[in-house]
C-alpha cells in the first residue's frame, strides 16, 4: 500500500502524542494553505527602489583585523585609512584589547539623495579576545598607525613548559 502526506502527518501527531502524553488524533487534521514568503523586502512608500537594499549581513562600522603571532610578539592590524590618531582610542585590560574611534568626513550637509552608500561615517568599536599570555604594561606594547593600518604589537609572556610529574 502507498503512503501519503496524510499518512506521514498521522504518524508525526501520533509520536507527538507518545512523548507528550496526549492522545492521538483519530484523524489528521486539515492542512491550512500556507502563502508564500515574499522573495524581496517590501521597501516603505516613500523610498525608490534604486537595487540597493540593506541585508541583515551588513554590520556598518566594523573594524577588520588581522591576529598573528611571531616567536615573541603578538601582533594586531587593524585598517583605519581616513582615521586621525586624536579620533583613535586603543586599550587593553584582562587579555582583552579594545580598539574605537570616529571616521569623519563623510557628511556633506548638500546631499540631497545618496545613491550608493558603503563607507561608513561615525563611530566604531572592536574588542579581541587575544589568543596568547601577553605583557599588558605600557614599555611592552608598541602602537604604531601608518598609511592607514593600525598595528600593535605585543611582547608575549614566557610560559614555561609544562613540568612532567611521575605517577608513582
Amino acid at each position: 500500500m502507498a503512503r501519503n502526506n496524510n499518512d506521514d502527518m498521522l504518524m508525526e501527531d501520533e509520536l507527538a502524542a507518545a512523548f507528550l502524553d496526549d492522545p492521538a488524533p483519530t484523524a489528521p487534521a486539515e492542512e491550512e494553505p500556507i502563502e508564500p514568503e515574499p522573495e524581496e523586502p517590501e521597501l516603505p512608500s516613500d523610498m525608490e527602489d534604486d537595487g540597493w537594499v540593506d541585508t541583515p549581513d551588513d554590520f556598518p562600522g566594523q573594524l577588520a583585523v588581522d591576529v598573528y603571532e611571531t616567536a615573541d610578539k603578538l601582533v594586531v592590524k587593524a585598517r583605519t585609512a581616513g582615521i586621525k590618531k586624536s579620533d583613535l582610542e586603543v586599550s587593553i585590560s584582562d587579555s582583552i584589547l579594545t580598539i574605537s574611534g570616529v571616521l569623519s568626513g563623510g557628511e556633506d550637509e548638500h546631499t540631497t539623495r545618496w545613491h550608493i552608500q558603503e563607507c561608513y561615517w561615525g563611530e566604531f568599536s572592536r574588542a579581541i579576545a587575544l589568543p596568547v599570555a601577553v605583557k599588558e604594561d605600557e614599555n611592552s606594547v608598541k602602537a604604531e598607525l601608518k598609511d592607514g593600518v593600525l598595528t600593535i604589537t605585543f611582547e608575549k609572556e614566557k610560559v614555561e613548559q609544562a613540568k612532567k610529574i611521575m605517577v608513582q
